[in-house]
């Protein structure tokens, strides 16, 4: 844990502060293979680490399986999923019983029983491929996250500059929607930089250098970002030899006892329909106007 400001660090990596305490969480694209890999993530000290494509530890055997003992993993292969990690039984972890209406994938979990995160890793499922899907998944459960301190951080496999004329469901639609109920881009807030302006890649695509681009993001509810708070990017004379992505690592500070969101109900099929039918009527007026 990185002290600041005064803040000194707690036992298992959490630092507090009256009723401040701060966190350090990595995301972490491993490309497979992460029970050869957690070694290099464990040396960072994080307190939780979210992990794309890794193995699912109860259908492994070894020294990963011992490491991953306070864990949560969805997927439909058992090589390849979505894990979330805590660095000490102290942390728990449970999962929401949220229904993901098939959208791929989506881990959403309570920390200690009050910070909210959503971890992802989305993929080119049914019509809404890569941001679509976080796109939709957010017409679902958007009433429920509104209003409480939440984490949302992944691989979301996007950047602005991906955005089609003719697509409603757009990166820059996400960030707008997300904007609107109070959660920002970490790095964005942070590094002042724009949306499809990054300096810092988080993927080298077929690990070459040539091939730069931003597509791993923390989401973060603007009322938890403090004086704490930081935000690093793996190097890729480090990383690259591991994986095409680069770590995402971030430091918050959080209100403890903040509220947690609660198991949420589906919202009804005609509502989602409906979000659908609203999001293209807006974008179609912007067209015909020429704002967009």
């Amino acid at each position: 844990m990185i002290p600041s400001r005064g803040y000194e660090p707690g036992a298992f990596g959490l630092c507090f502060h009256s009723r401040v305490s701060c966190m350090k969480i990595i995301s972490w694209n491993c490309n497979g293979a992460f029970r050869k890999k957690y070694h290099l993530i464990e040396k960072l000290g994080a307190d939780i680490i979210i992990i794309q494509e890794c193995e699912d530890p109860s259908k492994v055997e070894g020294a990963y399986k011992e490491w991953a003992k306070n864990y949560l993993w969805i997927g439909r292969n058992k090589n390849r999923g979505l894990g979330v990690f805590a660095q000490s039984n102290q942390l728990t972890l449970k999962q929401l019983d949220w229904i993901d209406d098939g959208l791929q994938l989506f881990l959403p979990c309570i920390i200690n029983g009050y910070l909210n995160l959503i971890a992802i890793w989305t993929k080119p499922a049914q019509n809404f491929r890569y941001i679509g899907q976080l796109w939709k998944y957010l017409q679902i459960h958007k009433n429920v996250i509104q209003g409480n301190p939440v984490i949302i951080s992944g691989d979301l496999n996007s950047n602005v500059c991906w955005d089609k004329r003719k697509r409603w469901w757009n990166h820059s639609d996400v960030v707008r929607e997300l904007e609107e109920i109070g959660i920002h881009s970490f790095y964005h807030e942070l590094m002042k930089e724009n949306q499809g302006k990054e300096t810092v890649p988080t993927l080298y695509l077929q690990r070459k250098l040539a091939k730069p681009y931003h597509v791993d993001y923390a989401f973060i509810s603007k009322s938890i970002l403090g004086t704490a708070s930081s935000i690093e990017i793996g190097k890729p004379e480090i990383w690259i030899h591991h994986s095409d992505h680069m770590p995402l690592i971030f430091t918050s500070e959080l209100p403890s006892g903040e509220g947690s969101i609660k198991k949420t109900q589906k919202t009804p099929k005609a509502d989602i329909d409906l979000a659908l039918t609203r999001q293209k009527k807006s974008h179609n007026a912007k067209e015909t106007t020429g704002k967009r």
